[in-house]
């Protein structure tokens, strides 16, 4: 269930994503280059409307209806609305505290998600001062991810980051709720960064922002105050993390220099490592590490002592400021002595076009079997799971409605809602199966996977300057297939998610993205027909049909 609520949401938001950029200077959500930011040329600020259709959807689709969650999606609205229209017509800091205040006060007061325990206090908090406690830490949880939101990638990676500690510390406990809550919101920002890596294509804009912010703060509101109350109180800090720390040095810097707290400054971490001469996907990269050392530290730490849970934030969080001040007073530079030119582009060489046949051969790899690898997969499967199943319906329509659409983006959004839905669905019955299926099957869906993973490397290593090139967001990739590696003992006993079944979904999602952007509006539609028939295949399976 978890697989499939994340994976809704991934595909509604990657294949809402082009459509948004799209409207987005329509609707005026385009973000001008200014002195203080660090694009230089104007970019659609439109993507949080896609996460935040991506997350509800999947949430409405598969979360029970508790009255914690209508509350989660009212206050979510009410975000996307402030949120859009102050990306069109520049609301102002007050008018955006307004909507922040109500989403935090309905999910508070109606849906009962409030602190009732804090660090050193062994008593329960009286309510009247636990609620307006919690409203006034979920708008400062979104504010300080909307401050973090500077480079691409950044705040959707730091987020994910904190969502994935949730989600685990509250799986161990028995909270599915919060388990799907940070699963849904993990897939619109999976989707999302997808388009949002360097040089990004759409910002999230303050819609995204606060939203994530928003539900990183229930997230971990849920976990440590009804999920598992065992856990050290002082844990949201490692959780949310780097963000925390950054908007709290701001405003202290703001205030020292008798600043407005509220007028945006050019003194955040990513600022000041820019400054120092690392390049942005550097930059980006140097916090995703620290972001991932901070809620690694969450989980490792989860039940020690709040004194020794703020020590270690704090002894994290001073090595940076320290480096940061040592760097900017020493006037160390890294990159010095550098250009930070690329080096002339040579005449083609027998190298550049020996490596443009193999590129085109990997892709032409990728595009014949993933259309097998889907029909034969839906051949082997024996039994067929009721919730996967359902998911085969939106395969069997987007996939159908994309052989009608004649023109892009439309038939790209549709195809890649069926294929990603789909070729997870795949995986995830293939792993299921696993103690059904003869060794040769087996075997030969392994040496498949070594083989599309290889042509995946090839056609990444080799692409051009346009090409579809590694970014941050493969850091955070490998880190989750770490990560599930490093738990999956305690995690993936009697479940279909753990190491193994996240590799495959990297690689299969790597080619899919492939084979879909290498693929004409002219070109043949094998995909959609392997797609149509395997959707069916299953569905009949599943309902035991001849």
């Amino acid at each position: 269930m978890v697989l499939i609520v994340l994976l809704t949401a991934l595909a509604i938001s990657m294949a809402t994503m082009p459509v948004m950029i799209r409207l987005a200077p329509y609707l005026r959500m385009v973000d001008l280059p200014d002195p203080r930011k660090v694009h230089a040329r104007a970019v659609p600020r439109i993507g949080g409307i896609a996460i935040i259709l991506g997350a509800m959807a999947s949430l409405l689709l598969w979360l029970p209806s508790e009255p914690w969650a209508r509350s989660y999606l009212i206050g979510s609205l009410v975000l996307l609305v402030f949120g859009a229209a102050d990306d069109s017509m520049e609301l102002g800091h007050y008018t955006k505290f307004v909507g922040q205040i109500v989403a935090a006060t309905a999910v508070v007061y109606w849906g009962g998600v409030w602190v009732s325990h804090l660090p050193f206090i062994s008593q329960p908090v009286p309510s009247e001062y636990g609620k307006v406690f919690t409203v006034f830490a979920l708008v400062g949880v979104m504010n300080a991810i909307n401050h973090s939101d500077g480079l691409d990638g950044l705040a959707g990676g730091e987020a994910l980051l904190s969502m994935g500690a949730a989600a685990y510390l509250a799986y161990l406990a028995g909270g599915t709720s919060v388990v799907l809550l940070a699963a849904a919101v993990a897939g619109g920002v999976f989707g999302f960064l997808r388009f949002n890596t360097h040089p990004a294509q759409v910002f999230m804009g303050d819609a995204g922002s606060q939203f994530i912010g928003f539900s990183v703060g229930v997230l971990v509101v849920l976990l440590t105050q009804s999920a598992n109350t065992s856990l050290s109180m002082a844990l949201p800090a490692l959780i949310i993390g780097l963000p925390v720390v950054d908007i709290l040095a701001v405003f202290g810097q703001r205030v020292q220099g008798g600043m407005n707290w509220f007028r945006a400054t050019r003194n955040h971490i990513h600022h000041r490592l820019l400054d120092l001469g690392f390049q942005h996907h550097q930059v980006v990269v140097i916090i995703y590490s620290v972001q991932a050392l901070l809620v690694s530290s969450a989980i490792i730490a989860a039940y020690e002592s709040d004194v020794a849970v703020l020590a270690i934030f704090a002894v994290v969080c001073s090595a940076v400021f320290a480096f940061l001040v040592v760097a900017e007073r020493s006037g160390w530079r890294v990159n010095a002595g550098r250009s930070g030119q690329p080096p002339e582009a040579g005449a083609m060489t027998k190298g550049a076009a020996l490596g443009r046949y193999f590129r085109a051969a990997a892709m032409q790899f990728i595009q014949a079997t993933i259309p097998l690898y889907l029909l034969l997969g839906g051949l082997a499967t024996a039994q067929v799971p009721l919730d996967v199943a359902a998911v085969t319906v939106p395969v069997f329509a987007f996939a159908a409605l994309s052989l009608l659409v004649k023109t892009d983006p439309p038939r790209l959004m549709l195809l890649r809602l069926s294929l990603y839905l789909g070729a997870a669905c795949e995986v995830f019955l293939w792993h299921g199966e696993s103690g059904q299926l003869p060794e040769w099957a087996l075997a030969g869906e392994a040496v498949y996977f070594v083989m599309l993973a290889v042509a995946v490397a090839a056609a990444l290593r080799m692409a051009g300057a346009d090409g579809f090139r590694t970014t941050p967001l493969d850091f955070l990739l490998a880190f989750v297939v770490v990560a599930a590696a490093a738990l999956s003992d305690r995690v993936v006993a009697g479940s279909h998610l753990g190491a193994e079944v996240i590799v495959r979904l990297a690689v299969l999602f790597y080619a899919s993205e492939l084979a879909i952007t290498g693929r004409s509006t002219n070109a043949s539609r094998v995909p959609q027909w392997s797609l149509i028939g395997v959707s069916l295949l299953l569905l009949g399976k599943a309902l035991s049909l001849p």
